[in-house]
């Protein structure tokens, strides 16, 4: 008789992921918010991207800000070979771990609720849930990452077709750290979708924990200078930081985020072994 090897753990992360995946982009509710989402992005590469990307590049602007910030102080800006990615990466620093809050605060809040989760967990172990679940809304996110580079492309080539090569070398460079980013965004809210009966109240609790945790480590920085490292434990504190780099040297900040989600993770995972589902 044929012995059958039942699917290992990894496996059991890979087809949750792309169950996860699959799921969000052929439901209704799923496909009403891609839409909604290339109609934003649509809008801002339209006007305030096009816009600015004409703007930044004129010796005027570099003079501003050169007053405004210092000398050098956004230097590395003005480096890259394609102004409308140089606008894109200051928006979507900002715009995209916002967006990850909303996207990821579903991950097992209905599920809990409806009580699936339990029948879940006799057909995969929690920790092959938890991984996977997370795994599947980073696709998520790294599909909506794809459309907009790739929307960027379109605009910029049809200003100056000499720029796709410059912009698709960039726009995975940009692919990839914006992926990094969001990383601990998303492992955050796998953890307090874990806790939240809604994925309103998950995207609720991510609001007042940010703002709570800002405020306390500013608190602790006021008093205490010396430990001004102690903002770090904090996701996107790093974002600041990366707006003033351009290719490879925007990977400098990569280790931040990293082992802020291997944390996470590690926490959430052992949450998720231990809580009543």
């Amino acid at each position: 008789m044929q012995h059958v090897t039942p699917p290992s753990g990894l496996s059991h992360i890979w087809l949750l992921a792309k169950y996860e995946l699959s799921k969000r982009f052929t439901n209704k509710s799923g496909m009403v918010a891609l839409i909604a989402f290339m109609l934003i992005w649509g809008i801002l590469l339209l006007y305030p991207i096009k816009s600015a990307s004409e703007f930044i590049m004129q010796p005027s602007f570099k003079e501003l800000t050169e007053a405004l910030f210092g000398p050098g102080s956004l230097q590395h800006l003005f480096e890259w070979p394609v102004p409308e990615l140089a606008v894109f990466w200051l928006a979507a620093l900002y715009l995209f771990p916002m967006f990850s809050i909303f996207i990821a605060a579903d991950q097992f809040s209905s599920d809990k609720q409806r009580g699936s989760l339990r029948f879940l967990t006799l057909r995969v172990s929690r920790s092959s849930l938890f991984l996977g679940r997370f795994l599947g809304h980073m696709l998520i996110q790294l599909a909506l990452i794809v459309f907009t580079l790739l929307a960027t492309i379109i605009m910029v080539t049809s200003r100056d077709i000499s720029l796709f090569v410059p912009s698709l070398i960039t726009c995975v460079i940009v692919m990839i750290n914006l992926v990094i980013v969001l990383l601990p965004y998303t492992a955050a809210m796998a953890v307090l979708s874990l806790y939240a009966n809604s994925a309103r109240q998950a995207s609720i609790f991510a609001i007042i924990l940010w703002a709570i945790v800002s405020i306390i480590i500013a608190v602790i920085n006021a008093k205490f200078p010396q430990l001004t490292g102690l903002s770090m434990i904090l996701p996107g504190s790093q974002i600041s930081s990366m707006i003033n780099t351009q290719g490879l040297g925007s990977f400098v900040f990569a280790p931040v985020p990293i082992l802020q989600t291997i944390v996470i993770l590690t926490l959430g995972n052992l949450l998720m072994k231990r809580s009543a589902l």
